[in-house]
């Protein structure tokens, strides 16, 4: 695996994968792979011939409050997991290298609809730097597709939006999200936890399974489900962020009728903010 840190590197060796005819992946990530991003890289392996990952952590969509100085950091350990599952080129530039004139005049991407409510409500201006930088390795790579977890539901369908409202030739693809044994799902930020936070940190999860249960059976009420579900989150030791019904497909507020929902949550555990999702379709239920 060849890893380069400038635009220019970058674009010359994808322009020797473009002469021999090779399809182009692109898989963005901020690092600290876990085996959620190594799913990832194995899946645009199945269906590109060059994949191309991505390391940068993006200023631009961490709020002043927010962990970027703390954000981890394992450039070593990450090149280490990519090389043994073969990724062919790991994009790990600076941050002049895609701010150069700074970031107060950068040029900045909105997608509207998408990017309201949920994290972009709890998170102001979170979506727009995701949009911008999104933007910025599609125009620098150029792939023929790009893979996102699912996990990120809410950042999957802003950049679904924006390719297609860009009219953007990417295909882009989700992947369920990769998970611990006892559900937890996997996270860069699941290494803010203590030992005894971890322990507890599958409860949110859990919360999201017994909403669905209760769905599956039937309950209608969706504002009783949410508040249930946040009382039972502050007795397993999570301060939530907000827990919401949506329509899959809009992520509007569901309505009784929808057939097609996702939970979502983002709640704090000590310092780490945890987000998890849960897709029901009631259509295709036995």
């Amino acid at each position: 695996m060849n890893t380069v840190k400038t635009v220019r590197e970058l674009r010359a060796a994808i322009a020797g994968a473009r002469s021999k005819g090779k399809r182009i992946a692109l898989v963005p990530t901020m690092g600290n792979l876990h085996s959620g991003h190594v799913a990832l890289v194995e899946k645009a392996k199945q269906r590109a011939d060059f994949v191309v990952t991505s390391i940068f952590v993006n200023p631009l969509q961490f709020g002043p409050s927010e962990d970027l100085s703390k954000y981890p950091r394992s450039l070593a350990a990450d090149q280490e997991k990519l090389i043994e599952v073969d990724c062919d080129l790991l994009f790990a530039p600076e941050l002049e290298e895609i701010y150069p004139d700074g970031m107060q005049g950068q040029t900045t991407v909105h997608v509207p609809v998408a990017s309201e409510g949920l994290c972009g409500a709890s998170r102001p201006g979170h979506f727009d730097g995701v949009a911008t930088v999104v933007s910025k390795l599609f125009n620098i790579v150029q792939p023929d597709l790009a893979i996102f977890g699912e996990k990120d539901f809410q950042q999957l369908a802003v950049i679904r939006k924006l390719v297609r409202d860009l009219n953007m030739s990417i295909q882009i693809m989700g992947e369920p999200t990769v998970r611990a044994e006892d559900g937890l799902a996997l996270s860069s930020r699941n290494s803010f936890l203590t030992e005894r936070q971890r322990a507890a940190a599958p409860a949110l999860y859990g919360c999201l399974n017994d909403i669905a249960s209760a769905i599956r059976a039937g309950e209608r009420d969706f504002a009783k489900l949410t508040g249930k579900g946040k009382t039972a989150l502050r007795k397993a030791g999570f301060r939530p962020d907000y827990l919401e019904i949506c329509e899959a497909q809009s992520l509007r507020s569901a309505d009784p009728q929808d057939q097609h929902l996702v939970i979502l949550a983002a709640a704090f555990m000590g310092k780490a903010r945890l987000i998890d999702n849960l897709e029901l379709n009631l259509a295709s239920a036995d």
